[in-house]
């Protein structure tokens, strides 16, 4: 699974690199007339504008926190125009848009890969709502015995080897309250795909977040085809030996706790293992 990760970058910086267009310092313009039409009828609440609140960075990021995504979408004005690359704030925790009660919506901050094609959840996203999520790196904790003989979880951060970021396959929809009126933006949420660990990854967890290699970003991110069954295989072994991992302190288990400190090697000793 990915319940917990971090990012050091902002909105603007991303939208540099990627030569995307920056619609969370700008978000009069994130959402086109399609989206803003596909958003179910629901209950109301205050929630529903909890995706415009910029991202910024977090070391401690967890379900339900406004997040930074990359979608690639059409003009809004011009349907006919190429998809461009945009970076997007959103709720992780994908919220379907026949949700009546955000309050009472599953927390659907995963999707399995093997099922996300069948799931009513996540299937009509997946045909045309497929995102990337920028993050420096992810946790996870391994699960164990303690000296005292009781169960223990001991959490690890896996990040790239060079330092660069990864970008992890991801599906977003929209939703809107029942009673928001015609200029109301609606919500947008995002959930990201988790497959099975790979190599000695699987030495933490048994899940891992889907990472998308660049060459991959076009085909995952078309809004006008479906994806090849073979993007939601899990990571080759090449991809994974690029993945370090190290032991850090239970700092990062209370969502409160956010800082660099969060991501140091447990005693300060040099752990981050190149996975071979």
């Amino acid at each position: 699974m990915c319940g917990r990760y971090a990012v050091t970058t902002d909105p603007a910086t991303l939208a540099a690199e990627l030569d995307a267009l920056d619609e969370v310092s700008a978000p009069a313009s994130q959402e086109t007339e399609k989206d803003v039409q596909e958003a179910a009828a629901s209950d109301t609440g205050d929630t529903a504008t909890a995706g415009r609140r910029g991202p910024g960075v977090n070391y401690n990021v967890a379900p339900t926190t406004t997040i930074m995504t990359v979608v690639s979408r059409h003009d809004h004005d011009d349907p006919d125009s190429p998809a461009r690359m945009r970076v997007r704030a959103m709720r992780w925790g994908l919220v379907p848009p026949w949700t009546k009660d955000l309050a009472k919506a599953p927390l659907l901050f995963n999707a399995r890969a093997e099922s996300v094609a069948e799931k009513s959840s996540f299937k009509s996203s997946l045909k045309g709502r497929r995102a990337l999520v920028p993050m420096d790196g992810w946790y996870e904790w391994r699960k164990g015995t303690g000296a005292d003989g009781k169960p223990s979880k001991t959490p690890f951060f896996m990040s790239p080897v060079d330092g660069t970021r990864l970008f992890m396959a991801g599906l977003w929809t929209t939703w809107r309250p029942k009673d928001a009126g015609a200029d109301t933006p609606p919500l947008m949420s995002c959930t990201i795909i988790t497959t099975d660990a790979v190599g000695p990854l699987r030495d933490i967890h048994d899940r891992m977040p889907l990472i998308m290699p660049s060459e991959n970003w076009d085909a995952w991110l078309d809004p006008d085809a479906p994806p090849a069954e073979a993007l939601l295989a899990p990571p080759s072994d090449e991809v994974v030996e690029a993945i370090a991992r190290r032991e850090v302190a239970p700092l990062v288990n209370r969502v409160a706790n956010n800082g660099p400190e969060l991501l140091a090697p447990v005693g300060d000793r040099p752990e981050q293992q190149t996975l071979l």
